[in-house]
């Protein structure tokens, strides 16, 4: 023991302890200050001396180097730093103008001088500088992080509306369109192989509201949802969905939602739905698409709602699709014109297996509508 605390306590053995304890508080602060919660002093120090620089270049050249140029660190510093650093930079920008009107004289004495106008555009900058570092201190999301954090945002989404591998003899295919060319959506889609990989449960589900307004909620849905599914029986789902819908609380607290499950072996299937549009089947045999109607309220409207199923099930040939209502439902048409449209044009598609046409039925059917448009398609091969 004594020879091992005698090496633990020599010069090298120390000087990597310290170098590694070191390393360690780089590192970290390296993390707090990009999560927002490390000092700022840096970008302090580099735009407090800024500040000096320009005003030197003002007195040497005004015509080149405007006074207006302060508005330079200040809008920086609006980015940059917390509300209380931001004002020792305005104090810095303010006794710069100061000099600089003292050293350059009157501005009625000619052109390149600080006038009325140069400090409005100044204090203006300053004003909305102020403003925003308040907003983002309050939110917590400092400007390093928050293109990140909503491009996070949008890859989780994206992830959980990924769609299991199916076995041989089976295509799916899922497309997403955004209200308004967004990223994000209130639609989305979870899905799971279930007991153990024989049945397929998909849960396509539409928030209330469109496009980023509802894609926050769409993320807590889908995580929630993504837990639910194969936790519960399946007929238990769109209870629990609506319990948990409940809770929230919120002001648009609504959503439909249809549930698919789906035996990979037999090919026999049950949908519940939640106020959602019907399921449509096209019957290899016949043709013809049938319409799969099952009988649920809206999730988040009232406690104890009862959601009845519809069964089915998918020869081989057989498609079953499954829409959200951006597809087929517009203020200049009703749902059954736009099922009937969408049916025709998924006809074209049918001597090709489906393959790739989730996308191009949407750009097909509704391209230009500005709601959120979700399409899943399940094949079984003949």
């Amino acid at each position: 023991m004594a020879g091992r605390r005698a090496q633990a306590e020599t010069f090298p053995a120390r000087m990597k302890m310290r170098l590694h304890r070191a390393r360690i508080g780089m590192r970290k602060s390296g993390v707090d200050y990009f999560r927002g919660d490390g000092s700022d002093w840096i970008a302090m120090v580099g735009l407090l001396l800024m500040v000096p620089v320009i005003a030197c270049g003002t007195l040497l050249n005004p015509v080149w180097c405007s006074p207006t140029a302060l508005v330079l660190p200040i809008v920086a510093g609006g980015l940059l730093l917390r509300p209380a650093s931001l004002l020792g930079l305005y104090a810095a920008a303010a006794a710069a103008l100061i000099v600089e009107s003292v050293r350059l004289g009157p501005y009625s004495e000619g052109a390149a001088r600080v006038t009325p106008g140069t400090v409005l555009v100044v204090a203006a900058c300053g004003f909305f500088g102020l403003l925003i570092a308040q907003f983002r201190s309050r939110v917590g999301v400092p400007w390093r992080r928050g293109g990140t954090m909503l491009f996070d945002l949008r890859e989780r989404i994206r992830v959980q509306s990924k769609l299991p591998q199916l076995p041989k003899g089976w295509h799916r295919e899922m497309a997403l369109r955004p209200a308004g060319g967004q990223s994000f959506s209130g639609d989305f889609v979870v899905a799971a192989r279930t007991n153990g990989g024989r049945t397929l449960e998909a849960v396509l589900t539409d928030v209330s509201g469109k496009g980023m307004d509802a894609g926050s909620r769409a993320l807590l849905l889908s995580g929630a949802f993504g837990g639910l599914l194969g936790s519960l029986p399946p007929h238990a789902f769109l209870p629990a969905a609506n319990g948990y819908l409940l809770r929230q609380d919120w002001d648009e607290g609504f959503a439909t939602s249809i549930h698919l499950v789906l035996d990979l072996e037999s090919g026999d299937y049950e949908l519940f739905s939640a106020g959602h549009p019907p399921g449509l089947q096209l019957s290899a045999g016949s043709g013809r698409w049938e319409e799969k109607a099952a009988e649920g309220p809206l999730l988040g409207v009232y406690d104890g709602a009862q959601f009845d199923s519809t069964k089915g099930s998918l020869r081989p040939g057989d498609v079953l699709m499954l829409f959200t209502d951006g597809l087929v439902e517009t203020s200049d048409r009703d749902i059954t014109e736009g099922i009937d449209r969408l049916t025709g044009e998924a006809d074209r598609y049918v001597s090709g297996g489906f393959h790739g046409a989730a996308w191009h039925l949407i750009e097909a059917v509704a391209k230009d509508v500005n709601d959120d448009r979700a399409l899943l398609l399940i094949c079984r091969d003949a």
